[in-house]
């Protein structure tokens, strides 16, 4: 889906919505934001503040320029082909410090990882019992937070065999675990599979990085400090709209830009998203969606150099800035329990 498309869309769903996104987009500052997926429920609080309104409110015309599997948003951001970018973890995050990129998190929207992964019940009720099995798990989480299983938890490189996204291997053998996507493929298996899996999410077990984060370069912040806090403040907005109040447009227009998703998906994810506290949780629930926590981002580091992922030495501090975040933004928009 084209660039140009894609803010077409955004701007006739935010009218449709309340009337204000298109008069308000033809005089405010246009911006792109790429996100690391098609999409999904998971990018819903992004999608939200371009349907409602809220990104205009403040002075921006946001286009979302979906991710996928033969787009790199991160490289057109180097690039300056887009201005922000939905970092997947802090991994990421801490490479470019090495690297000497000047790549900073100024949000981070998931305050746990949505990595999960799947056993049939009674074969592993417990985390501790998924080291009994034989794991599918593809080669990027087998170099991240694989290796952090290996050093923290006892799991083994032999146990693990590669996962190549095909959930047949795992459906056919009870003693199979396999790695997913909490929204993915846990819905896939009760759907193709006939019942419903144990599901264990890594940031349960300890893997406390970030996700979903948003990133942008060092020079945007120093040039341009208003749009970066408008376009934080209205992500955070955002998500406490998507979450908590009326996603419909949101929900068009992620069903508009990805032909492959459906409601009852988007519904799922909704769903498991805020059972399992994946954006409203921890530190957030204190200082608001998209808290960061220096001392989360040092305790993931130091995991992270103990397991061998990434070396000692990284000034991890570099990686990400609380300037835009931790005011508390947007609790008001939260029903009262």
């Amino acid at each position: 889906m084209t660039k140009t498309f894609l803010r077409t869309a955004a701007v006739m769903a935010g009218v449709a919505a309340t009337g204000l996104a298109g008069a308000a987009g033809a005089q405010n500052a246009a911006v792109s934001f790429g996100t690391n997926w098609l999409a999904q429920a998971e990018h819903g609080g992004f999608y939200q503040s371009v349907a409602d309104g809220t990104y205009a409110e403040c002075g921006l015309d946001v286009t979302i320029v979906p991710g996928g599997p033969q787009v790199n948003n991160r490289a057109l951001m180097l690039a300056g082909r887009i201005d922000y970018h939905m970092g997947g973890d802090m991994l990421q995050a801490f490479n470019a410090v090495k690297e000497g990129i000047p790549v900073v998190m100024v949000a981070a929207t998931f305050q746990k990882h949505p990595q999960v992964i799947l056993a049939h019940p009674g074969e592993a009720d417990s985390w501790e019992e998924l080291k009994d099995l034989t794991l599918l798990i593809g080669d990027n989480g087998f170099t991240s937070y694989y290796q952090w299983m290996i050093s923290e938890w006892g799991f083994t490189a032999e146990q693990r065999q590669p996962y190549t996204f095909n959930p047949a291997p795992f459906l056919a053998d009870k003693r199979m675990g396999m790695q997913g996507y909490l929204s993915s493929e846990p819905y896939l298996v009760i759907k193709e599979g006939g019942f419903t899996p144990n599901v264990f999410l890594i940031a349960d077990a300890g893997f406390t990085s970030y996700a979903t984060m948003i990133e942008t370069m060092a020079d945007t912040i120093a040039e341009k400090p208003e749009e970066v806090k408008c376009f934080v403040e209205g992500s955070i907005k955002g998500w406490y709209n998507y979450l908590y109040g009326d996603n419909a447009g949101a929900n068009a227009m992620i069903l508009e830009a990805n032909p492959d998703m459906t409601q009852d998906k988007i519904d799922y994810a909704i769903e498991r998203m805020l059972a399992e506290g994946i954006v409203d949780s921890g530190d957030a629930l204190e200082m608001g969606i998209g808290a960061i926590n220096p001392d989360v981002v040092e305790d993931f580091y130091t995991k992270m150099v103990a397991a061998g992922v990434i070396e000692d030495g990284i000034d991890w501090a570099a990686s990400y800035t609380t300037e835009f975040v931790n005011q508390g933004l947007g609790m008001d928009l939260k029903p009262a329990n």
